[in-house]
């Protein structure tokens, strides 16, 4: 309750003229704009520095205009458009796809509410606004960000950017289950779905440090949330050439580009906010600093904490392969879902213990014994079973000509032995010899 009565934020907001919300949304444009343009960049530089090559040097002092050298080459390529394609969803779809990657960094907060700067006169808070639902927000803006994948590869009328699409529909309705799972311990723990009270709740203790099961599932959904290796599934070059966004050129294609590199940096951002602090100061430089969370100096720590973020999505693209699309599934229905159930359980059980006044131990008494308890039946149960022995298959005919088109074998199924002619190595080495193997010799 006291979360509820100290860290009434939603006030301050409402208040501002509208040429400053026309400013803030602007600064949040170009803010996200310029962060995708370094994080391109930085992206070539360090996936180059990880494997000993050289990544961009010619564009701009040490290759930093490269960013800029791309998007103009992809200005001034060729714009087609499928002769088979709905002309108006495949030039709609890049823009439905780009446009909620920046609707949801409205919420997101670079300062204090209550500790307000001035702009041109003006006291207001270094955020654009902020809801009482506002991870609700977030949460449904990326869900309409993904109509714009499913629309561009149904819409492009070709059969590889169709599978993509339905491969990025599965993918992320998957991982935004338990991305809102993650969400929902958040809530619980401060009280709000309002980002500027999350952000003030997580005082003196980050949520990162509370909630680490929660945090490292949202870690894990972010990455498959925008597409990002290892988890790349609907661009998978080598089995979709290139997926969804095959038919695409020009601006159109660039568009997908920006979408993903801003959906990066929302989910950073978002983050950064639910479990690490948000714009507080880091501990050992708010130890001895007061002033480190006022003024203008909140949005150094969480621009800090988003290009570190940033640099996470870049180290996993340069360490780890793509996994096959049946890990990925299997990794988001079969562990993540179900952890974050569990521990969402686990979470409300022991805020509800701890609001009736019970102490530390008898908390992890009541939640940690029942759940210690089931681990151990399972571990029993799992070693007693006796797993049937394998059963040798028998071999499945197969026709490699079914239906009149060469078809590859199925699991279980054998190719008949291919008839060949008798060996001439004999004869040959024969002749050579001068043997006569003539009839009737």
């Amino acid at each position: 309750m006291h979360t509820l009565a100290a860290y009434d934020t939603l006030g301050f907001f409402g208040r501002d003229p509208w040429w400053l919300v026309l400013l803030k949304a602007v600064f949040v444009f170009a803010f996200l704009v310029g962060t995708v343009l370094i994080a391109i960049v930085w992206e070539r530089k360090v996936v180059a520095w990880m494997q000993l090559r050289i990544g961009p040097n010619r564009h701009g002092p040490w290759g930093l205009l490269q960013s800029l050298a791309d998007g103009v080459k992809l200005a001034l390529k060729e714009d087609l458009v499928v002769t088979g394609a709905d002309k108006v969803v495949y030039i709609l779809a890049p823009i439905v796809s780009a446009i909620p990657a920046f609707m949801a960094f409205a919420v997101i907060p670079f300062g204090p509410a209550d500790d307000q700067v001035s702009i041109f006169g003006t006291r207001t808070p270094l955020q654009l606004t902020d809801l009482p639902i506002a991870l609700l927000y977030i949460l449904a803006t990326a869900s309409v960000g993904i109509y714009g994948i499913v629309l561009a590869g149904w819409s492009s009328g070709s059969t590889y950017p169709l599978l993509g699409g339905i491969r990025s529909s599965a993918q992320m309705i998957s991982y935004e289950i338990a991305m809102g799972l993650s969400f929902a311990a958040v809530f619980i723990y401060s009280g709000s779905m309002s980002t500027s009270e999350i952000v003030a709740s997580q005082q003196p203790t980050w949520f990162a440090v509370l909630l680490p099961v929660s945090f490292i599932v949202y870690i894990i959904a972010m990455v498959g949330e925008t597409n990002r290796a290892p988890f790349d599934l609907p661009e998978a070059e080598g089995e979709l050439v290139g997926g969804f966004n095959t038919e695409y050129s020009s601006l159109k294609f660039a568009m997908f580009m920006l979408a993903e590199y801003v959906n990066m940096v929302t989910v950073s951002a978002v983050a950064s906010t639910l479990f690490l602090g948000g714009w507080r100061a880091p501990w050992p430089i708010s130890a001895f600093w007061a002033g480190a969370n006022h003024g203008w100096w909140p949005m150094l720590w969480i621009v800090i904490k988003i290009q570190l973020l940033l640099f996470f999505f870049i180290w996993l693209r340069g360490t780890l392969p793509r996994l096959r699309y049946d890990q990925f599934m299997k990794l988001g229905w079969k562990v993540l879902i179900p952890v974050s159930l569990v521990w969402l359980v686990m979470v409300a059980s022991v805020r509800a213990l701890r609001n009736e006044g019970y102490d530390f131990a008898k908390v992890v008494l009541y939640v940690g014994a029942p759940i210690a308890a089931v681990l151990l039946l399972a571990l029993v149960w799992d070693m007693l079973r006796k797993k049937p022995a394998a059963e040798p298959a028998e071999p499945v005919p197969f026709d490699p000509m079914a239906g009149g088109y060469p078809v590859p074998p199925l699991p279980g199924q054998e190719l008949p032995p291919v008839p060949r002619r008798r060996s001439r190595a004999p004869q040959l080495q024969d002749a050579l010899n001068g043997a006569d193997h003539s009839e009737g010799s």
